[in-house]
């Protein structure tokens, strides 16, 4: 299977406008090239392959008034054919929309094969660049030195922030055990067969509001003046927030099956502990009852009667002398 790790970038001066060009040339040659085949299918009833779109860029390519698409890599110009050929494969599949055109406001990305860039000891040289890629790596069981990536994206979202994605081919992982079964709600976010209410973010709600004023701030700005274009950027930043809260809860919500790990030591007055391998944040007392479950031991009550299939009554329990452990329980989180 295929995966990715998606970093922050920090590009130079230099790699901000390679890159930007490139940004404007792929988006001339996937606007140009889908006005192209809208008005071949429509006027000639005549489909479009990747090699007749291919061959199309290169007489864009030889002409005088687009010859500056030769100043950039063809990787991410060709990436650009490769995917709106899927797009449209999609669309008469009846699996997507009509491809559209891109906008130089929108979110703007590159793809690069291994013909179009270099990575060796953690480092990313792009063509067309002199100097590596700067990016933080925030996988810290990962050494990036080790990976081998196949393709590498390059984006920019509205806001302004810089991305490189690398996509590297992994092992198949082991399939998950069964869980409990979720019901997705109005009043709760979810509820689960075991019992358990998962509520709606409070904070997602107060960042909708925040969009929603400056979204109407921005209406009142005159188009195509300097204020729009600061009104604009903050919009943009309010939905990255959004994005990255709904991301989050999300996270948190399905890492609650938690992955298992071991905390070595906890002590008797800490009664919440956050996991340090999947971040999970967890009870003292229901993860110990958690553990117990697992490990396929019953509780019963102290001072109390209690009922067993088969018998008429059972002694109450009393106090007993300690008795030597014979075998250890398994502790699966934390401690307990």
């Amino acid at each position: 299977m295929r995966t990715a790790y998606k970093c922050r970038a920090y590009p130079d001066t230099e790699q901000v406008g390679v890159l930007n060009r490139t940004f404007g040339c792929l988006r001339v040659v996937w606007n140009r090239t889908l006005a192209w085949r809208h008005a071949r299918y429509h006027g000639e009833q005549a489909m479009t392959n990747f090699a007749q779109a291919n061959a199309y860029l290169t007489a864009m390519k030889a002409t005088e008034d687009l010859g500056w698409l030769n100043e950039v890599s063809p990787v991410p110009l060709q990436q650009a054919l490769r995917h709106q050929q899927v797009a449209f494969s999609n669309f008469f599949a009846g699996r997507a929309r009509y491809p559209r055109y891109k906008s130089r406001t929108g979110r703007q990305s590159a793809e690069y094969t291994r013909s179009g860039f270099r990575y060796r000891d953690g480092k990313l040289f792009l063509a067309k660049t002199d100097t590596p890629l700067a990016f933080t790596w925030s996988w810290p069981n990962v050494d990036p030195a080790s990976i081998d990536p196949t393709t590498v994206t390059v984006s920019k979202d509205p806001c302004g922030r810089w991305y490189v994605s690398f996509a590297v081919d992994v092992a198949d992982p082991a399939p998950l055990p069964a869980t409990s079964a979720v019901d997705l709600g109005i009043k709760d976010f979810a509820v689960t067969s075991d019992g358990e209410k998962i509520p709606n973010p409070r904070r997602l709600a107060r960042r909708e509001r925040n969009l929603a004023r400056y979204q109407r701030r921005m209406a009142r700005k005159v188009k195509g003046s300097a204020n729009r274009a600061k009104a604009r950027a903050k919009v943009a930043r309010a939905h990255r927030k959004i994005r990255a809260s709904r991301a989050d809860f999300l996270h948190r919500a399905s890492a609650r099956s938690a992955c298992g790990h071991l905390l070595a030591d906890l002590s008797l007055k800490t009664r919440t502990w956050q996991c340090p391998s999947c971040g999970t944040r967890h009870d003292r007392d229901i993860n110990a009852a958690k553990n117990i479950l697992a490990a396929g031991l019953a509780v019963t009550a102290r001072g109390a009667d209690v009922r067993h299939s088969g018998f008429s009554r059972v002694q109450s329990a009393v106090k007993q002398e300690p008795r030597p452990a014979t075998a250890g329980i398994p502790v699966h989180q934390g401690g307990e």
